[in-house]
């Protein structure tokens, strides 16, 4: 971007062009779960997205949202409550996040997920065939295909239904303040036309920064080589707005990698071949670390290996389970995932040292605990086997614009920055200060339930 095209923030225009009450930049689904609850709230709402259509990040993703107590985790027979839930968030960022944002998220989950399902028809069911590393209930909820595409596209209905007005192709570059209070953005078309839009209050919906490299390199640097697999768009436009603002900004360093992506496919093969037994192995053959730790903590781990790849080794009945997610079919129609019945086999077929992979599938223990640390509880791996080779990849940044329980951006001494509300990626959420603190689903956890409260939130404009 040039310095002209940067995003800054600058007095009202003499005119606005349009207006509206909330107006929400990105059409994600932290922006359009704010949509739905403005308009349920009664508002005029308006959605801006950079993109010709709405997809996003949430689109990239496997959809799936953490949330208790819900009436799907109780039909399944599945208890749950919200302060168990709160306790493996915190667990998970060893403490380092802040206590009330952690129990504001896990109490809305379940609200939101049956809202969503009572009140928009979004067709949710729990995930009850295998544990997501850290999270102590089966909580983690998702629709039929269980991928991002789905769930964006199924939100993006369900604001078509709603008469909600969703603007694309408009990247939002300046954000207009008066008298210490925001009151409205300009954005900027293909062309370049600028248009001017006044609104009562303002939700940044926009994501995180992961699509700036400028900003990885400052923040994480040591993951600015891992691919980059979240959306291109994500250029950090609300942590430069906040920098402006003096707004508070936390855990800019915190974000959610994954090291299970296949390569050079670009495809993401879920975790789940992993905690259902399966492990990860180098260019030798050998494995490296502890793979029960989690995905975020994988990408920093398999990069730290030669060539910065690894492999990802299972079985049929594992990848029986994986099949469930339409990411991993889409891997095995490619051809990325590779079968055989010996491991020496499998290793030929993967290019590894053949005795050196059989002689590290031999070891793993039954029922036992090996010396990384990590326990197998789950039935040994048997033929035929499976195999993919996998890099490590930055999905989305964890940290952002401080907020309180309410999605308000939040000052230094406290104080709201009126007008101005973020959820998602935009705002700082709740994985603590690296990427070790991410639990599954805190991403859309932190998108639908920020952006629930903020878009139902609604103060006097002054």
């Amino acid at each position: 971007m040039t310095p002209d095209s940067d995003p800054h923030i600058a007095p009202p225009p003499i005119a606005f062009d349009v207006a509206c009450q909330t107006l929400i930049i990105g059409a994600g689904a932290c922006g359009l779960v704010a949509a739905l609850a403005a308009r349920e709230a009664g508002q005029e709402v308006l959605v801006v997205e950079a993109d010709a259509v709405p997809r996003g990040s949430t689109a990239l993703s496997a959809g799936l949202i953490p949330a208790p107590g819900t009436t799907m985790q109780r039909a399944a027979g599945i208890e749950d409550s919200a302060p168990l839930f709160a306790q493996d968030i915190q667990a998970k960022a060893k403490g380092q996040n802040d206590p009330d944002l952690v129990d504001t998220l896990a109490a809305g989950a379940g609200p939101v997920i049956d809202w969503l399902a009572e009140r928009h028809g979004l067709p949710f069911s729990v995930v009850t065939d295998f544990d997501y590393p850290g999270h102590s209930r089966r909580r983690m909820h998702g629709l039929p295909s269980r991928s991002g595409e789905e769930l964006i596209d199924a939100l993006r209905q369900a604001c078509e239904a709603q008469g909600i007005d969703i603007v694309c192709s408009r990247r939002a570059q300046i954000l207009h303040m008066e008298d210490g209070r925001v009151c409205g953005v300009t954005v900027v078309g293909p062309d370049g036309t600028r248009e001017s839009i006044a609104c009562d209050r303002l939700i940044l919906a926009c994501n995180g920064f992961g699509g700036n490299r400028q900003l990885v390199t400052e923040h994480m640097p040591e993951i600015r080589e891992a691919l980059w697999f979240g959306h291109d768009a994500n250029r950090g436009e609300a942590v430069l707005w906040g920098e402006e603002l003096g707004a508070d900004l936390r855990h800019l360093g915190a974000y959610q990698g994954h090291g299970n992506v296949a390569h050079p496919h670009g495809i993401l093969i879920t975790w789940a071949v992993i905690t259902s037994g399966g492990v990860q192995v180098n260019r030798d053959g050998l494995r490296f670390w502890d793979e029960s730790q989690g995905y975020s903590e994988a990408a920093r781990a398999v990069m730290a290996q030669p060539g910065g790849e690894a492999f990802a080794i299972f079985d049929a009945r594992i990848a029986g389970i994986a099949r469930q997610f339409e990411d991993f079919r889409r891997a095995e129609a490619t051809g990325a995932i590779r079968q055989a019945e010996t491991p020496a086999a499998l290793a030929r077929l993967l290019g590894l040292p053949p005795e050196t992979l059989a002689h590290t599938l031999r070891d793993l223990p039954q029922n036992g605990t090996d010396a990384f640390g990590r326990t197998f509880a789950t039935p040994p791996l048997a033929p035929p086997f499976c195999g993919v080779r996998v890099t490590g990849a930055l999905f989305h940044t964890q940290g952002g614009l401080c907020t309180d329980t309410r999605a308000r951006v939040l000052r230094p001494d406290g104080t709201p920055v009126p007008g101005l509300y973020a959820g998602g990626g935009a705002a700082c959420g709740v994985s603590g200060s690296g990427d070790s603190g991410y639990l599954s689903g805190n991403g859309l956890l932190s998108a639908v339930v920020l952006g629930w409260i903020a878009g139902s939130c609604i103060e006097p404009p002054s």
